[in-house]
């Protein structure tokens, strides 16, 4: 590939502000669509999303200047995301559910860390990778059903606007894949949410209310609480991520031909656990390496690790703001639920696309490899709380481990002399 600036390449300052501009709306884009996760009053929500702004802010800087040293888009993990969403339908404590994603964080920082991530690699066939991937589109489905149809103020028929915003917004980010090229086609998400909140707000104004519980709440969670179930639920998310964070830095790696890729992987997925470390302490959505990047970087020209790092500084900049957070996270929740739409048909469709192009299902047998977990999945989504024990019910309520354990048990157990 014809690079305009390569991945050591410092660009004038002008040009290299342009660059960093296109990662912080990208950025700013991938927090933001996140932070719906949190608890409690206004000010803790508020204070929840200045706390995940800043830890990525600082994990992209980390990785840039120590980790795997490419120009990598970092932000809170979907699977991370599902895997709290269905935990507290599960009833899950919110203490014990950023426990366990501290608990998950110092897992995958023990597996870099000892060079011991080609073995769990082995395991994760790529028809697994296949599941993996339609589990997340499937299990947040719920998720993106509540947001579409929350209900709009002064609205006679929320459920309707909500149905009507999806389908228009959706169509319209479609669209726009389709006709945007270069540069423009990477701003197809942050278009979406200035676009739909415009429009939004336009339709149903809303009161500015800009208030934090940073100067009286503790930067971290109020108790440490280690629920075995739990634990376990988020041990099959954490192992999805891992897949996720390597794939992120071996493709980009590879597409620009990057040096040592070895070392810079295992620096890159030691600092991703450290930062789920500090997430877990902090009540926050833990960080990961975003695929995206390749494509950015194939229509920018630009592969300059260092244009990240003002995109980065703005992230931070951000935290210590309230009336920027304000604005940046209170987007419309059906606005939130039309882009999770769009992006999780995106990632069915990869998912699609990979099954094809490893002929993942090219026999009845392997094609029941990947529906049945998924089928399985959305089973235990909607599992009544109260018809299992409580000391199994983060693990069993949560349909996204659930689906992986069962993919593993069908691909290495009951369909392995058809999968050879």
């Amino acid at each position: 590939m014809k690079l305009r600036y390569g991945l050591n390449d410092r660009p004038p300052v002008p040009q290299l502000l342009a660059y960093a501009l296109q990662w912080f709306v990208l950025a700013i884009a991938v927090v933001a669509t996140s932070t719906f996760v949190a608890t409690g009053t206004d000010a803790e929500k508020m204070f929840f999303a200045q706390k995940m702004f800043a830890i990525i802010g600082v994990t992209t800087i980390v990785q840039i200047i120590w980790g795997h040293r490419l120009p990598l888009v970092v932000g809170p993990a979907a699977v991370l995301l599902v895997g709290v969403i269905t935990s507290l339908k599960a009833q899950a404590e919110v203490d014990a559910i950023y426990s366990s994603i501290l608990v998950g964080g110092a897992l995958v920082t023990l597996l870099g860390a000892c060079n011991a991530l080609k073995h769990v690699v082995k395991l994760f066939t790529p028809r697994i990778i296949v599941v993996i991937l339609m589990l997340i589109a499937f299990t947040l489905t719920p998720t993106i059903s509540n947001l579409i149809f929350t209900p709009a103020p002064t609205d006679n028929n929320p459920q309707l606007f909500g149905l009507l915003f999806a389908i228009f917004g959706t169509a319209a980010m479609v669209l726009a894949n389709r006709v945007m090229t270069g540069v423009w086609k990477s701003i197809v998400i942050p278009l979406a949410l200035i676009i739909g909140s415009g429009i939004y707000y336009a339709i149903y104004p809303t009161r500015i209310i800009v208030e934090s519980d940073y100067s009286e709440v503790s930067f971290f969670i109020g108790e440490f609480s280690f629920d075995p179930g739990l634990i376990l639920a988020f041990f099959f998310c954490y192992i999805a991520l891992l897949i996720n964070d390597i794939g992120s830095i071996e493709s980009l790696g590879a597409m620009l031909g990057a040096d040592n890729m070895p070392s810079r992987c295992r620096r890159g997925i030691v600092i991703t656990g450290v930062m789920n470390m500090l997430s877990g302490a902090a009540g926050v959505l833990g960080p990961v390496n975003y695929s995206m990047s390749p494509g950015v970087i194939a229509s920018s020209s630009c592969a300059s690790r260092h244009t990240l790092l003002p995109a980065a500084v703005g992230l931070i900049i951000c935290a210590m703001s309230p009336h920027l957070i304000w604005i940046l996270s209170h987007i419309p929740n059906p606005v939130i639920g039309s882009i999770l739409l769009y992006l999780m048909g995106t990632q069915l469709a990869a998912s699609f696309e990979m099954m094809h192009s490893t002929k993942s299902g090219s026999t009845f047998a392997d094609a029941l490899t990947v529906s049945l977990p998924v089928m399985i999945a959305l089973l235990f989504t909607t599992l009544p709380a109260d018809i299992v024990p409580q000391v199994i019910r983060p693990l069993v309520g949560n349909g996204f481990a659930m689906g992986v354990i069962t993919v593993i048990i069908m691909e290495h157990v009951i369909n392995r002399s058809n999968t050879k």
